[in-house]
């Protein structure tokens, strides 16, 4: 017990620094929700208005349509496909090359994760300029001149192009956590499974995705969490637009914040979103925990 009380001590720095830097602004955002405040002055206390407004703001909705396939295009398909590359690098290029070149194509695949935010969109942003970008210059060298278009600037194709590049983003995270998953795998069970005829499909399902469950559920929570707050990519590719047509829920609160300078209608968003990544963080873990207890 008195050991307990020791290692307290250690706790301290991290609490403070947690209290300043999440609870105390989190406070302040959610009881700035209940104000009308324009960031300069006294803010006005009006009670339940700025969220009585923000659900009937079809902006609003609309953002959190577009937040859903967010999700799909940073968590599910990223998750989906990081799982199969990871198993394919894992248990065919590993062991019929080598490991190096297994690393390889696992360093390549992060290396989007590791270039700024800033860079990727501006990368991004050459390639699919409507001029000027690779893209349409490769779609007109090769006859397909019906398919270049304005991937970013047109309503039509800017969200689905937004996912495209998010896909590309994200893929890397969930293929890193899923072979660092697998190298903790009994390499015998794969062994009975080729000695008792199984495909690479069965084996995959069998084995391989049972065994990887604790990274499986960390990756797709965390995936999840950064699709909800997601805002730098928005920011540096389409800043929304066109149209209000990428628009998001973190996206639609700066809007509020620093354009618009409405503070507490930006905090009631803001609020919002807060309760609902922390919900869907519980069911999460509340679901992984279920599970553990029941592969006992």
């Amino acid at each position: 017990m008195n050991r307990r009380r020791g290692y307290a001590i250690y706790l301290i720095p991290g609490i403070i620094a947690s209290t300043l830097v999440i609870i105390v602004p989190l406070v302040m955002t959610i009881g700035t929700s209940f104000t009308r405040w324009t960031g300069v002055g006294s803010p006005t206390w009006i009670g339940f208005q700025n969220y009585t407004r923000l659900f009937h703001d079809e902006l609003f909705w609309s953002s959190f349509g577009h937040i859903i396939l967010m999700v799909v295009a940073m968590a599910v398909i990223p998750t989906l496909l990081g799982l199969v590359l990871a198993a394919v690098l894992f248990d065919y290029v590993g062991k019929r090359f080598s490991d190096r070149w297994a690393s390889f194509f696992r360093s390549g695949f992060y290396l989007p994760q590791v270039i700024p935010l800033a860079v990727t969109g501006i990368i991004w942003g050459w390639i699919l300029h409507p001029d000027y970008g690779a893209l349409n210059k490769i779609l007109n060298a090769v006859g397909l001149h019906s398919l270049a278009v304005d991937w970013l600037g047109n309503p039509k194709y800017a969200l689905f192009t937004v996912m495209a590049v998010l896909i590309w983003i994200q893929l890397g995270y969930p293929i890193v956590m899923f072979m660092s998953g697998l190298q903790r795998v009994d390499p015998s069970l794969y062994e009975a499974a080729d000695l008792d005829g199984a495909t690479w499909w069965q084996r995959f399902r069998k084995i391989t995705i049972y065994m990887i469950r604790p990274e499986f559920y960390v990756v797709l929570i965390t995936t999840t969490i950064a699709a909800l707050k997601v805002f730098a990519q928005i920011f540096v590719l389409t800043r929304g637009g066109p149209s209000n047509a990428t628009i998001v829920p973190s996206y639609f609160a700066y809007k509020n914040y620093f354009e618009k300078a409405q503070v507490g209608y930006g905090s009631a968003i803001s609020t919002v979103l807060t309760v609902l990544i922390i919900v869907l963080a519980f069911v999460f873990l509340r679901l992984q925990n279920r599970a553990e207890r029941q592969s006992r």
